[in-house]
This record gives C-alpha cells, sequence and structure tokens, in this order.
C-alpha cells in the first residue's frame, strides 16, 4: 500500500506555538488554506482513492480542497487525533529553546516515545501504546480498502508513529526532520512494516 500521510495547514494555535490537540479545535489560517490548496497539484500523480481526517477541524479543513478536485467523501476517524496534551492542553512552548523537553512534560514523554520508551504516560493523556493502537486501528483500515490513500493527521502523531513502523526511520532523523504545517510524507509497506518514500523536501533515509 502507498499511504500519503499529511500534516494538517497551519492554524493560529501553531503561530501562538499553543498545545493545542482537543477538538474542535481553531480553523485554518489564510496561509492554511493556501498550503490545503497546493495539495491538489503536489498531489496530481497520485492514485488516491480514499481521504481520512482526525476529528480537528483543521484537518477536514486541509483535506476539502483535495476531496472536491478527487471528488472522494472524506472520512473522520479519531484514532488520527493528534496525540493528546493532557494536563498541559493550550500551554505555550517555546520552539527557539534549546530543547523543548525541558520545559513540558508533553515532550518529555514524546522523547520517550520517539527513544523507544512506550510506556510513559503523558499526564492527564495516553501512553505512547494506547497512542498507536489508534493510530494503527485507523492505518489497518485505511489497507483492507485502498491502495493508495491519504491521512490528514498531526505533526506529532506523524513523527511518533513513522518512528515505530517506518523501518528506515531512526530517532535521529525524526528528532531533527522538519514536519511543517502541509507537508507531505509518503511511506510505503503493509501491516507493521513501512519504509518511508518522501518526507517533505527533507532526504529520507535508505
Amino acid at each position: 500500500m502507498r499511504l500519503i500521510l499529511i500534516r494538517h495547514g497551519q492554524t493560529s494555535s501553531n503561530i501562538g506555538h499553543l498545545l493545542d490537540t482537543a477538538p474542535p479545535g481553531p480553523p485554518l489560517t489564510g496561509l492554511g488554506h493556501q498550503q490545503a490548496g497546493d495539495l491538489v497539484s503536489t498531489l496530481s500523480g497520485e492514485q488516491i482513492t480514499g481521504i481520512y481526517v482526525s476529528d480537528l477541524v483543521r484537518t477536514h479543513q486541509t483535506a476539502a480542497p483535495l476531496a472536491g478536485h478527487l471528488d472522494l467523501p472524506v472520512v473522520e476517524r479519531g484514532g488520527l487525533r493528534e496525540i493528546q496534551a493532557g494536563n498541559e492542553e493550550m500551554a505555550r512552548y517555546d520552539p527557539a529553546a534549546a530543547s523543548p523537553a525541558d520545559h513540558h512534560r508533553y515532550f518529555h514523554c514524546l522523547k520517550a516515545w520517539v527513544g523507544g520508551d512506550l510506556t510513559a504516560r503523558i499526564p492527564g493523556g495516553e501512553t505512547g501504546h494506547e497512542f498507536l493502537e489508534r493510530f494503527d486501528a485507523v492505518v489497518a483500515e485505511l489497507q483492507a480498502h485502498h491502495e493508495c490513500a491519504a491521512a490528514v493527521s498531526h505533526g506529532a502523531a506523524l513523527r511518533v508513529w513513522c518512528r515505530h513502523r517506518c523501518t528506515n526511520l531512526g530517532p535521529h532523523f525524526l528528532r531533527e526532520a522538519p514536519m511543517d504545517n502541509g507537508q507531505v510524507n509518503i511511506v510505503q509497506g503493509s501491516e507493521n512494516r513501512w519504509r518511508a518514500v518522501l518526507w517533505g523536501d527533507h532526504p529520507v533515509p535508505q
């Protein structure tokens, strides 16, 4: 299967550096809508037969231009939702800090998950095992019905899932590689063995 993983377009919470993970979430900004529209041309060569999104507004709005162009329905699945911030919902973080993990327990847990410790629980949120279980369930559904499908999800969710399911993406790559709003990443494979073949404009390890 060819699975196209898209991070949603920009929102006001991205601009304000807020841990905004609860539904329904903010809508896209003007730039976010532009990023959504750009997906039509970016993915023009793909044979997409399914488009799935999370239950947050920003993923629906990101998928809308592509779905309209392809005349496909948008399928909502809560399993694609962002990793829950729990007690730190709407906390502000500093992207310029040397290590964001020094400032928020949320980032401490994500760092642990990327490093392989899936037992760590975000206070008021979920463990890495719980996150992967819900995300994997949606991927399994996509596999059962499509040879090529797009899933619009969220930055942390996509990083962690790819870290644990893509055989060519290690923890260093996932910590350093960009995950911009509207970024397209493509993985190929089946079940829980995948290889990343595209990560935005960043070279993918072989």
